[in-house]
């Protein structure tokens, strides 16, 4: 077995590809999903197929107090963690002119996206930090944050700020953690087709192909997932505090 992983928000979309690629890289697998439901046993189910031992945890990433009992759970049914996979968000309430984004909006972005990022990494350490760990395990941390870090997407401009604070999250615990000998990374998709994006896929798919990305096309999650698998695996030897821009090129400047 390569390691015990758990992956937040892997009920569906990028999170679901990414336990299944861990899955085929012999990762036990922690699948979670904000609450106990058929679509977190179908994940699980997928997961179990690919050929991993997994386990469902229903778990609200946003409610703090959840966190060590989560932890707890997933160690008592995989044994002990290895790997941190945080990919839970959630897009705006409300896609439009940021001189009428509401405060509920703003906080719910930054509530999961960031704040639940921060605070379940705290808690993952300190449970590494705490215990003997063989040297000859990688263990490693891996967020997945956005493109739009880096890149404003007005209509989404609280998202946008809240994928920028976690990009900076992801860069402050790669700086405390070498030390340590736990890899950060910070994977940044770009233009994915998944549940979130789906009310605007299509419009994407024609601007990729005409040029917004390098690569004619929108990615899928399966693509985000097996980048997420190298990373957790340790295939990128003697790495920590990359970005790993998953964005087909987008953000490559150009004339």
């Amino acid at each position: 077995m390569s390691g015990v992983a758990l992956v937040t928000g892997s009920s569906r979309g990028i999170g679901l590809a990414a336990a299944r690629a861990l899955a085929r890289e012999g990762f036990a697998v922690a699948v979670n999903g904000p609450a106990d439901d058929a679509e977190l046993a179908e994940a699980v189910t997928l997961v179990e197929a690919d050929g991993a031992q997994a386990t469902g945890i229903a778990l609200d990433v946003s409610d703090l107090s959840a966190h060590e009992a989560a932890l707890d759970r997933v160690e008592e049914a995989l044994g002990p963690l290895t790997t941190l996979v945080n990919n839970a968000g959630v897009g705006v309430m409300n896609r439009g002119d940021p001189l009428d984004v509401q405060p509920e909006s703003w906080d719910r972005c930054m509530t999961v996206n960031t704040r639940s990022m921060f605070f379940l990494t705290q808690a993952f350490a300190r449970r590494l930090l705490a215990r003997n760990r063989d040297p000859e395990v990688f263990h490693s941390i891996v967020n997945v944050t956005s493109s739009n870090a880096n890149a404003v997407a007005v209509p989404r401009s609280e998202y946008c700020a809240s994928k920028a604070a976690a990009a900076m999250v992801s860069k402050t615990w790669a700086v405390r953690l070498g030390p340590e000998n736990i890899a950060v990374y910070d994977v940044q998709p770009g233009l994915i087709a998944t549940d979130m994006t789906a009310p605007v896929i299509t419009l994407y798919e024609e601007r990729a192909k005409d040029g917004l990305t390098l690569l004619p096309r929108v990615g899928q999650p399966e693509e985000i997932g097996a980048i997420i698998a190298t990373l957790a695996s340790g295939k990128l030897p003697y790495t920590t505090g990359q970005v790993i821009s998953a964005d087909a090129g987008l953000l490559v400047p150009r004339f």
